[in-house]
C-alpha cells in the first residue's frame, strides 16, 4: 500500500526546498533528493564556484601588487586549501537548509533515488509515495558533447572541477559559455596555462557582443588563449597527456593536462519515469509548462531549470513563490512577462537584463 502525502517534492534544489517547507503548512509532504539538500546552486555551482572565484581573485592582486606600489613575492595558490574553504562554506549553509526540514514535522526528507511507477506512484526506497499534488524540481547535469574518443579520455565537468587538489599545468576548457569562462579564468589565476575553445563566433554568446569582446580582451590580457568558431571533434591521450582535434576557424591539435567539459546542461528528466504520468519531454529534454509552472498532466508542476528557461537560483525561488501562492493561497502570480536579471562572475563581471538589442529591434522597437 502507497504512503499518501498532500504533496510530493521530487528535488530539493533551490525551488523544491521551499516550496515544501511551505506547502507543510497545509498538509504532508514527501521531499525525495536523491543526493544532497540545495540543488546546483548550493552544491555544484553557483556558491562553491563563487568562493572559489574569491580565491583566484586574491591571488590575481597579489600577482599584482607591484601595479599599486606594493612590493610582495609572488602568489603560492594550495589549490587543496582553496577547496576546503570552498567547503566549509558550502557546508555552513547546507546545514541550515537541514535544520530547516528538520523543523517541519510534515515534511518526510528521504534521501534516495526513485521513479514513477505506475499511475502517480513513486517509488523509492522500496516505498511507494502517492500525492494529490506532484511538484518536480529534479535540476540538470553537466552535458558530455558527442566528441569522438572521448570516453577513453579523463576529463573534468564544472562538478569534478570542484573537487580537485592538483592543479592543472595545462588546461583546456570546451565550452565559452558562463561555467566555462568563470572556471577559465579562475585556473588561469591560480596559474594554469588556460585555452578556451568554443563552438560559438564569440564567449558569452547569449550577451551582447560588446560584453563579450570585453571579456575576451581581458581573458588574452591574462594570458588565457581563446579560440573562437572551433569545435573539438576528437580526444585522444591519457592522464597528464591529452590531445584534442579542432575544426573551423582554429584547425589541428590542441595539448594539455587537464581537459574541462563545459558545453551546457542536460535536464534529468531521464530517470524519473515520466511517462507513466503521460508526460514526454520535449525539446532538450525540458519539460513543458504554461505560466503557472503546470505541465500536461493534471496536478503536476515542474519548477526550476528542468522546465527550461532562464535557469537561475533566483528563477527558481521565483517559481516556488509563485506555484504557492497561486495554488495554496489562492493568488494570481505567474511567471508571465517576468523579467529575469543574470550575471556571469568573470572578471570584469558583467550582466543583463531584458532583451538584448538584436531582440528589441525585431521586436520592432527603436533602439538608442
Amino acid at each position: 500500500m502507497a504512503e499518501r502525502y498532500e504533496a510530493l517534492v521530487v528535488g530539493g534544489g533551490m525551488a523544491g526546498l521551499p516550496l515544501a517547507l511551505r506547502a507543510a503548512r497545509h498538509g504532508r509532504v514527501a521531499l525525495v533528493e536523491r543526493e544532497l539538500l540545495g540543488g546546483t546552486c548550493l552544491n555544484r555551482g553557483c556558491i562553491p564556484t563563487k568562493t572559489m572565484i574569491a580565491s583566484a581573485k586574491v591571488a590575481h592582486q597579489v600577482r599584482r601588487a607591484a601595479d599599486f606600489g606594493v612590493e610582495t613575492s609572488g602568489p603560492k595558490v594550495d589549490i587543496g586549501a582553496v577547496i576546503d574553504r570552498k567547503d566549509r562554506v558550502v557546508d555552513s549553509i547546507r546545514s541550515g537548509s537541514y535544520r530547516a526540514v528538520e523543523r517541519r514535522q510534515e515534511v518526510d526528507l528521504i534521501e534516495d533515488e526513485g521513479r514513477f511507477v505506475g499511475g502517480r506512484r513513486f517509488r523509492v526506497g522500496g516505498v511507494e509515495l502517492e500525492a494529490d499534488r506532484i511538484f518536480l524540481n529534479a535540476g540538470t547535469r553537466d552535458a558530455i558533447p558527442p566528441i569522438e574518443g572521448l570516453d577513453e579520455v579523463p576529463h573534468l565537468t564544472s562538478r569534478s572541477m570542484l573537487e580537485l587538489r592538483e592543479l592543472p599545468e595545462q588546461l583546456i576548457v570546451v565550452g565559452g559559455g558562463y561555467i566555462g569562462c568563470e572556471f577559465g579564468q579562475m585556473l588561469a589565476r591560480f596559474g594554469s596555462q588556460v585555452t578556451v575553445v568554443q563552438r560559438d563566433e564569440r564567449l558569452l554568446p547569449r550577451e551582447e557582443p560588446e560584453l563579450s569582446a570585453i571579456v575576451r580582451d581581458a581573458f588574452e590580457a591574462e594570458g588565457i588563449a581563446v579560440l573562437t568558431g572551433t569545435e573539438c571533434v576528437g580526444a585522444a591521450g591519457r592522464a597528464g597527456e591529452i590531445r584534442i582535434s579542432c575544426e573551423g576557424a582554429e584547425r589541428g591539435e590542441l595539448s594539455g593536462t587537464h581537459l574541462l567539459l563545459a558545453a551546457g546542461r542536460t535536464p534529468n528528466t531521464d530517470t524519473l519515469g515520466l511517462e507513466e504520468l503521460g508526460l514526454e519531454p520535449g525539446e532538450g529534454g525540458y519539460l513543458a509548462v504554461d505560466n503557472h509552472l503546470r505541465t500536461e498532466a493534471e496536478d503536476v508542476w515542474a519548477l526550476g531549470d528542468l522546465r527550461g528557461g532562464p535557469m537561475f537560483t533566483h528563477t527558481a525561488r521565483d517559481d516556488a513563490d509563485a506555484v504557492y501562492r497561486h495554488l495554496y493561497r489562492g493568488e494570481e502570480r505567474s511567471i508571465a512577462g517576468r523579467i529575469v536579471p543574470h550575471a556571469v562572475f568573470v572578471d570584469p563581471e558583467v550582466a543583463s537584463v531584458g532583451l538584448s538589442e538584436t531582440e528589441a529591434r525585431e521586436a520592432g522597437h527603436e533602439v538608442v
